[in-house]
C-alpha cells in the first residue's frame, strides 16, 4: 500500500468510498452521496489551500482517503485544521485509516499547524474514535443528538491533537 496525494483521476474512487459512508454510515451527516465531479471540486478546494488530501492505494485501487481542511474560516483559527478519514468497506481493519491519518498528521506538522481537530459522527463510531486515540488524539467534547440520520439521533464526538508543541509556545509566523 502506498499513500500519495489525491489527483483528479481519483474522483470516481473518492465518490464511491464517500458515497458508501454517506448512504450506510454515521461518520458524515451528509445524506445524499455526491457525484465524482463534486468530490473533485472538494479535493481541489483543499489542495488550493495547500493542505493535504491523500489516498491510500494498493494494486492500482484506492482503498481510502484522508485530508485536513480549515477548521473555521476566521483568521484566528489559521493554525488549526480539521481532519477527515474515509476507508472503503472492504479495506476496513487493515491499517488503511491509520496510514492515511498518520500521513495527514505529518503533513500538517510540516505546515507548522498547532492543532488538529476531529469531529466524528456517532459516539458509537468505535473505529474512528479508536483510530484517532491510537494516533494521540484526546476526546475534548460530545454533542448529543445533534444530527438525525437513518432514523435515529446521532452524536458528534470532538477529539483534538496538539501539533508542533500545540499552545506551549507562540507560532513562528504569528
Amino acid at each position: 500500500m502506498i499513500v500519495r496525494a489525491a489527483t483528479e483521476a481519483d474522483a470516481e474512487a473518492l465518490a464511491h468510498i464517500y458515497g458508501d459512508a454517506v448512504l450506510n454510515g454515521f461518520g458524515t451527516f451528509e445524506e445524499a452521496a455526491p457525484a465524482a465531479a463534486e468530490m473533485e471540486a472538494r479535493r481541489r478546494a483543499i489542495a488550493n489551500h495547500g493542505l493535504p488530501y491523500l489516498v491510500a492505494e494498493a494494486d492500482g485501487r484506492v482503498l481510502g482517503f484522508a485530508y485536513a481542511g480549515p477548521f473555521r474560516p476566521r483568521a484566528a483559527y489559521r493554525y488549526t485544521l480539521e481532519d477527515s478519514v474515509y476507508v472503503a468497506p472492504e479495506a476496513k481493519g487493515q491499517g488503511v485509516g491509520k496510514a492515511l491519518l498518520a500521513a495527514v498528521i505529518a503533513a500538517c506538522e510540516a505546515l507548522g499547524m498547532r492543532q488538529l481537530i476531529a469531529v466524528i459522527g456517532d459516539s458509537q463510531n468505535a473505529g474512528s474514535i479508536g483510530l484517532h486515540q491510537a494516533l494521540g488524539f484526546e476526546q475534548t467534547g460530545l454533542n448529543r443528538s445533534v444530527g438525525f440520520k437513518h432514523g435515529r439521533w446521532v452524536d458528534i464526538v470532538h477529539m483534538q491533537k496538539p501539533l508542533n508543541g500545540g499552545d506551549l509556545r507562540l507560532p513562528e509566523r504569528a
